[in-house]
């Protein structure tokens, strides 16, 4: 998905600043579907605005400059919805911990420890901000984010227990790499 198309989704559920957008795509809801910088933000929503995506107006703020708040168009739901008509591209998965785990054979075992801690913490802390969205919350409100959120939980649920049930195989390449190796002769 594009940077124009995550603020499209965004404005889709509702006006937003351009740092809300932000923030949704890199905390909130959004943030699970793409990556967008301010650097890429305002200037695909002003392509927008020339576009007729989306409009803006200023809101003005005691002691600070106007708020611009954007707006999806009709025209702006269309591209959206064309947008996700057409074939996705395949889902990407980066993943510091699996880079560690790729290199257990080259570092000490008590590295190991301390990245599958670390990682099982992280998944910890994800499946509790999915769980405490709940259908009551505004955000969640719907279906889709339902059954959005709910695939999210299987997901971490499932790298949590392969963490618990597998992390000693990894901590074991370690621990086999750092004994010395015997030779036939010895």
């Amino acid at each position: 998905m594009s940077v124009r198309g995550l603020c499209l989704a965004i404005l889709s559920f509702g006006d937003a600043t351009g740092y809300e957008i932000r923030k949704e795509s890199t905390e909130g809801r959004f943030s699970y579907f793409d990556d967008a910088s301010f650097g890429s933000i305002y200037p695909a929503l002003a392509r927008l605005e020339t576009d007729g995506m989306v409009t803006v107006r200023e809101e003005p703020q005691a002691g600070k400059p106007s708020r611009k708040v954007y707006s999806i168009t009709e025209a702006g739901r269309q591209e959206f919805i064309s947008s996700l008509c057409e074939p996705q591209a395949p889902d990407t998965f980066k993943s510091p911990f699996l880079l560690i785990a790729l290199n257990a054979a080259k570092l000490p075992p008590e590295v190991l420890r301390r990245a599958l801690d670390r990682r099982k913490a992280q998944v910890e802390d994800e499946l509790r901000l999915l769980s405490g969205c709940s259908e009551a919350d505004s955000e969640c409100s719907h279906a889709g984010s339902d059954w959005t959120r709910d695939y999210g939980i299987a997901c971490m649920n499932f790298t949590l227990r392969y963490l618990e049930e597998h992390g000693n195989a990894l901590i074991k390449i370690a621990e086999d790499a750092a004994e010395p190796v015997q030779t036939a002769a010895e």
